[in-house]
């Protein structure tokens, strides 16, 4: 199920809930407006490639698809395009806001697909509410698009709308919040009834609402085996029996029984299945109470429920239970099925989504929940035993699972059903390439936040009186991840604070570090370590009151805080000086900055981009390994190269000689990891280049970790990548202090600001794990 947020009418509106309305606007409009664009996947520098990509070049592929048209999957974007269109009547829980006002929905509906599977996509919104029109636009939009993803469109509009684009068009039509939410609780009801030892033809069902998403559900259900007669759907009048003259449609009518029941409490005597696609409050306890044993109940319902899990647990121990919502276990979430449905349909270019893709792909997420869980996935959830039982019926969102297992069941179903126009001849294979469009890296990250949601930590945000500062600080506290304790004069945060329209300070922490009560211990400390480097208590003193980076890394040093962060109003250099005033560097390694460069192509990680001016080749080797484990533990297999201005030269000179010697050191410790240098940049990401001209580098593909020969080349190639777009830089992420400390730039937005402050909560949870 979509999930439902409330719009602010102004974008200087600050709620108690981090600001959530307004970080969206400002995320929003920030940079280019909008959350999608288009990038061009030739090269189109020179005159030639423009010849190429335009005229007269594209003259060929043009002749070609013309005499057939089954090559624009060969020589266009086509076969992997999909097109969201909207008009905007039934946008979210929000109502008909119009064609425009459902755009950002599209967008990011958009980004969904790129995100999960990789499928490209268009948004398109249609200013009619007319149906005739609507179908008369979007039919012609074939030769386009490979697949038309339907989205909030009102009932019964939508049905009328989908069912005549699918008999226009040969591509699949698929109307997602109907067939979506359908075919992902449809996999939870065939786990569902297997926990209970149910046949789904014996069981009763009562379905309350009579939409787009509940006609669907219904539908599917009984394409599955469930009787006619044993389903009973509800609308607002109550039973919809048949007979009944009141409220009807042709949708409902279809679903009208032989029935004495006549309100959703009579129904729901004696049932064994509810599925609710209504409203909040729309099942008591009472109902639930008359249900059958071990009743299933799927109040999906967005925002709230038809019934709570504790109002149901409340009256019945031995109910399964679902929900729309991601805070409770079994959440319906959409995003379950249809990027992967349009994968795998796109993928055999299926002419239509039928009956058999959506069952094949509820019995794929169904067979999937039951399989055993990865680390990795766990790790995501970390707080909840993802583990095949009544709190766990079906897959969860980040499942990095989900696009080999549910594209390929599509796949194979639309081959069976006689609708794919190019077979999958090895499926094998396929799956193996599924898994490769997705780079782990996105999962990691949403592992790391759900392993700190669920062991809260307390950081320092040392710029405390900062208003990109606070508002992360809220951000950070707002969304479970621990206690923010902010560094400043208690006064100035507040006032601040107070312009920013926070009123909520519960679970925050000021500390003003002149007026503090551990100033005398923080400042024994740090005297009795830079005693001897020239440092007068009365100087230590002064960096313990007056420096917050000082005061804040006692704070973690003393155990009075689990980790920090800084960075906003003072260089690196400056803040990591501090920090090592207080802070030592873990035996065995080298204190080092990584930046994680992620990019359409994949993920690079890039290091030392922070600290070291220029490594011996005894840093140069211990970085590598610092770096091979960062990478491992964010799901990549590393192969590392040694960067430098040559490929394997000849030139005996000082910065070529610490690399080789970096390489020997390696060699001597026989690591468990693949690296070669010295080589250039284009060779090292460029395997085929690489193996014809130097077939005896020992990486077997593109090297994913790039190890620096100094900070002046570390440090412009990072922030060069940063500054010229099409990237997302990560870091420099600080690796090999005894105490989590994170450095952000002077130019971060509040989200660096909480992803850094994450990543000092997760570094203070791996070291105790």
């Amino acid at each position: 199920m979509k999930q439902m947020t409330s719009s602010s009418s102004s974008e200087a509106m600050v709620n108690e809930m981090g600001d959530l309305d307004g970080d969206s606007l400002r995320m929003h409009k920030a940079g280019r407006p909008g959350k999608i664009e288009i990038i061009a996947t030739k090269p189109l520098v020179t005159q030639r490639d423009l010849a190429l990509a335009y005229s007269p070049g594209v003259a060929a592929p043009c002749l070609e698809i013309a005499k057939d048209p089954a090559k624009a999957y060969d020589y266009t974007v086509k076969g992997n395009l999909v097109a969201v269109i909207s008009n905007g009547t039934a946008v979210l829980g929000l109502g008909d806001l119009g064609a425009l006002g459902g755009k950002p929905v599209m967008e990011g509906k958009a980004v969904l697909f790129k995100r999960f599977a990789d499928v490209d996509c268009i948004d398109l919104e249609v200013d009619t509410k007319d149906v005739d029109q609507f179908v008369n636009c979007v039919r012609y939009l074939g030769p386009t698009f490979g697949g038309i993803n339907l989205e909030d469109i009102k009932a019964p509009e939508c049905f009328i709308i989908e069912q005549r684009l699918r008999e226009l068009m040969d591509i699949p039509v698929f109307h997602d919040d109907q067939h979506g939410t359908a075919i992902v609780s449809a996999a939870g009801l065939i786990n569902a009834l297997h926990l209970t030892g149910r046949n789904i033809k014996d069981v009763k069902m009562v379905v309350n609402g009579a939409g787009a998403a509940s006609i669907a559900c219904i539908e599917l259900v009984k394409a599955m085996g469930l009787p006619h007669e044993n389903a009973i759907l509800c609308d607002t009048k109550g039973v919809i029996y048949q007979g009944r003259t009141e409220g009807m449609n042709q949708w409902k009518s279809a679903h009208a029984v032989r029935t004495k029941a006549r309100t959703l409490a009579e129904a729901m005597k004696g049932a064994d299945v509810f599925f609710g696609l209504s409203a909040k409050g729309a099942v008591t306890k009472d109902m639930v109470k008359s249900m059958a044993d071990k009743p299933i109940i799927f109040a999906m319902a967005n925002p709230d429920p038809e019934i709570t899990p504790e109002d149901v647990k409340a009256v019945r121990g031995d109910a399964i239970m679902a929900t729309g919502r991601s805070d409770y276990p079994n959440q319906v979430n959409n995003v379950l099925g249809f990027p992967y449905i349009f994968r795998g349909a796109l993928d055999v270019r299926a002419s239509t989504i039928n009956e058999d893709m959506k069952i094949a792909a509820a019995e794929a997420l169904a067979k999937l929940a039951r399989e055993d869980v990865p680390d990795e996935v766990d790790r995501a959830y970390s707080g909840r035993r993802l583990r095949y039982g009544p709190e766990y019926i079906m897959p969860v969102p980040f499942d990095p699972r989900l696009i080999s297992a549910v594209s390929a069941a599509v796949a194979e179903a639309a081959m069976k059903s006689g609708v794919a126009r190019k077979p999958i001849p090895n499926m094998a294979e396929y799956k193996r390439s599924l898994s490769g469009r997705l780079d782990p890296t996105s999962h990691w990250l949403q592992n790391l936040f759900e392993q700190v949601k669920a062991n809260p930590q307390r950081i320092v945000f040392a710029e405390g009186e900062e208003e990109r500062t606070i508002r992360a600080a809220v951000v950070f506290r707002d969304n479970g991840y621990g206690t923010p304790i902010l560094i400043g004069r208690e006064e100035q945060v507040r006032e601040t604070m107070k312009s920013l329209g926070i009123t909520n300070t519960d679970g925050l922490e000021i500390h003003n570090a002149r007026l503090s009560t551990r100033n005398t211990p923080y400042t024994d400390m740090v005297y009795k370590r830079l005693q001897r480097d020239g440092f007068l208590r009365r100087d230590v003193q002064r960096m313990v009151n007056q420096g917050r980076n000082v005061f804040g890394a006692c704070m973690v040093a003393m155990g009075d805080a689990d980790g920090m962060v800084s960075g906003l109003t003072r260089r690196f250099p400056e803040c990591y000086t501090d920090i090592r005033h207080v802070v030592d560097v873990d035996p065995g390694k080298v204190a080092m900055g990584y930046s994680v460069i992620v990019s359409r192509h994949g993920t690079v990680f890039l290091g030392d981009t922070s600290i070291n001016e220029t490594p011996t080749p005894e840093e140069l080797a211990t970085i590598a390994k610092q770096m091979v484990k960062s990478a491992r533990m964010m799901g990549h297999e590393p192969r590392v190269a040694f960067l430098s201005f040559s490929n394997f030269g000849s030139r005996e000179i000082e910065r070529i000689d610490r690399i080789r010697k970096a390489i020997r050191i390696l060699d001597a410790e026989k690591v468990d990891f693949e690296y070669d240098g010295e080589m250039q940049a284009d060779m090292a990401l460029d395997h085929a280049l690489m193996k014809a001209t130097y077939p005896f580098c020992r990486l077997t593909g593109p090297a994913n970790v790039l190890v620096m020969p100094g900070l002046h080349s570390a440090h412009i190639a990072s922030r060069l990548m940063q500054s010229l777009g099409g990237v997302t830089v990560i870091g420099p992420v600080i690796d090999g202090l005894q105490k989590p400390m994170q450095i952000v730039g002077m130019g971060a937005t509040v989200s660096d600001l909480v992803n850094h402050a994450a990543l000092a909560a997760y570094g203070a949870l791996s070291r105790r794990s």
